[in-house]
C-alpha cells in the first residue's frame, strides 16, 4: 500500500435496471468467480420478491435496509505502550455503506435453505423492519464501542 497518496476512488457504474449505485455494489459484492450476469440475476430476483412482499418501491426498501444495518461507531485496536486498546473511532459512510452490504450478504449466504435470492430477499426485509442477524450485529458493534468508551483518548 503506497504510504504518501492514496489512489483515487473507483466510480462504480450504477445498475441498468433500478438506475441505483447500491444494487451495483451489491452485486459486484455477491459476484462469485466472474460470474457477474448470475449475481445480477439473484439479485433482481431477490428485488422482484421483496416487491411482491412488501408492495413497496424494493430500491427504498433496500435504502432503509441499509442504514438500519449501517454502523455509525466501530473499535479498532490500537497498541500503546506494549497494550493493545479496543478504541472506538466513528466509521466513515463508505466504509460503513460497506459494512453493512458485507453484513446483509454473509448472512443472507448463513441463513438455511431456500434459493440466495430468497435467502437475500428475507435478509433485506428483516434489515428494512429492523431485526435479523444484520441489525444484531450493528448493535455489538455499537455496544463494543460504547463499552470501549475510555479509551477514546487514544484516538
Amino acid at each position: 500500500m503506497p504510504r504518501r497518496k492514496s489512489p483515487p476512488k473507483r466510480i462504480t457504474p450504477v445498475d441498468n435496471r433500478y438506475n441505483s449505485l447500491h444494487i451495483a455494489m451489491i452485486i459486484n459484492r455477491m459476484m462469485v468467480g466472474g460470474k457477474k450476469s448470475t449475481a445480477q440475476s439473484i439479485m433482481y430476483r431477490a428485488m422482484e420478491i421483496i416487491e411482491e412482499r412488501a408492495k413497496r418501491n424494493p430500491v427504498e426498501v433496500l435504502e432503509q435496509a441499509l442504514r438500519n444495518v449501517t454502523p455509525a461507531i466501530e473499535v479498532k485496536p490500537m497498541r500503546v505502550g506494549g497494550a493493545t486498546y479496543q478504541v472506538p473511532v466513528e466509521v466513515p459512510t463508505e466504509r460503513g455503506t460497506t459494512l453493512a452490504m458485507r453484513w446483509i450478504l454473509d448472512n443472507a449466504r448463513s441463513r438455511g435453505g431456500r434459493s440466495m435470492s430468497d435467502k437475500l430477499a428475507n435478509e433485506l426485509l428483516d434489515a428494512f423492519n429492523g431485526q435479523g442477524a444484520s441489525v444484531k450485529k450493528k448493535d455489538d458493534t455499537h455496544r463494543m464501542a460504547e463499552a470501549n468508551r475510555a479509551f477514546a483518548h487514544f484516538r
